[in-house]
């Protein structure tokens, strides 16, 4: 026994936790494609790294599930709340901080 669940258990849920993480990645990327277009996504894109944790997040199932929420969060309560637009948020993803356009 894992944490009180079998074995099959556990991976039963790092499986679905997994199918989360891509479903979760495409309907977000889906969204923004829409909103933004993706040729207006692909010359606007920065070069930005993500950091450690968002990397590493594929490997911990339910995590980069949250980080995707988070930044949904980030969209509708910053930037389009705010006024700013879908291609805002987009470069604040995607660009270094430290270099300015």
């Amino acid at each position: 026994m894992i944490g009180g669940m079998y074995e099959q258990e556990v991976v039963a849920y790092v499986i679905f936790g997994i199918f989360l993480n891509f479903l979760f990645s495409i309907l977000f990327a889906m969204y923004l494609s829409k909103n933004i277009g993706i040729e207006e996504m692909a010359k606007s894109m920065g070069q930005k790294e993500q950091p450690l944790f968002v990397k590493l997040a594929i490997f911990i199932p339910y995590l980069k599930m949250l980080i995707i929420l988070y930044r949904v969060a980030i969209l509708q309560f910053f930037f389009l709340n705010k006024g700013y637009t879908h291609k805002e948020f987009w470069i604040y993803l995607t660009h270094d901080d430290k270099i300015k356009q």
